[in-house]
């Protein structure tokens, strides 16, 4: 049998702060497996249940409700302690009423928000590869991890609305100047603003976004910038 790489543990200083689990308990706290979204950036579904959502108190009741199917991603069924739910995720607990889905918010990184049930099939995703294989079709790769072949006319950075799970298109949101973007990490995770320019990227700098966030005007990697709109977005992400 094959051993998956990786410790199943994490000391619990090393968590990352939006995990939202205590420093002075236990040393070690489940931790993420390789999968659709990087550790720094995901929650364990154990550590989701218990100490973000804290709707179970034990990890043994966790992996009761999570072995037995009650917790679902984007639509589907999870039966792993350590699947990472990351940006922008749709989770439905069996027997709760409430819907979240995780989105940054006041600079931190995933916060559960509560959703109403028609967004449960729509979520946005940011185009992180486009490539061409065999007879000529594109396959599309997001930041959650899914590859999708699609025809669609998208660039790197794109925002996509797809259905889920069954990964359909929807809408495709251009990284373009006066769209406004939502930005996914750092200090100002969570806020959104109106784009002004984008400069291409040069052999020393990443290509970079210019954007207004209220009465400030600042530059920051594209790759922190999920573009939402001119308007409204899509769907609920504050």
């Amino acid at each position: 049998m094959v051993k998956i790489v990786g410790s199943k543990k994490l000391k619990r200083q090393m968590a990352p702060n939006f995990w939202g689990i205590t420093r002075k308990n236990k040393r070690f706290v489940v931790t993420v497996k390789p999968g659709s979204h990087k550790r720094d950036f995901s929650i364990p579904t154990a550590v989701f249940l218990r100490d973000t959502l804290k709707i179970v108190t034990e990890l043994r009741e966790a992996k009761f409700a999570i072995y037995t199917g009650k917790v679902s991603v984007d639509g589907a069924k999870i039966k792993s302690l350590h699947h990472g739910i990351g940006l922008m995720d749709v989770v439905e607990l069996e027997g709760v009423k409430e819907i979240y889905r995780l989105v940054p918010i006041n600079g931190i990184l995933l916060k559960p928000l509560i959703i109403n049930d028609s967004e449960k099939t729509k979520k946005l995703v940011i185009v992180k590869s486009k490539t061409t294989i065999k007879d000529g079709k594109t396959q599309i790769g997001f930041n959650d991890g899914r590859t999708l072949i699609d025809e669609t006319k998208v660039n790197v950075g794109d925002t996509c609305l797809i259905q889920i799970p069954e990964q359909k298109i929807l809408e495709v949101i251009k990284l373009e100047k006066d769209n406004n973007g939502l930005i996914i990490q750092g200090i100002n995770a969570g806020e959104i603003g109106k784009i002004n320019e984008i400069k291409e990227g040069t052999f020393v700098l990443p290509k970079r976004v210019n954007i207004t966030i209220g009465d400030r005007q600042i530059e920051i990697p594209s790759t922190l910038v999920m573009p939402v709109g001119k308007g409204e977005p899509p769907i609920q992400i504050r």
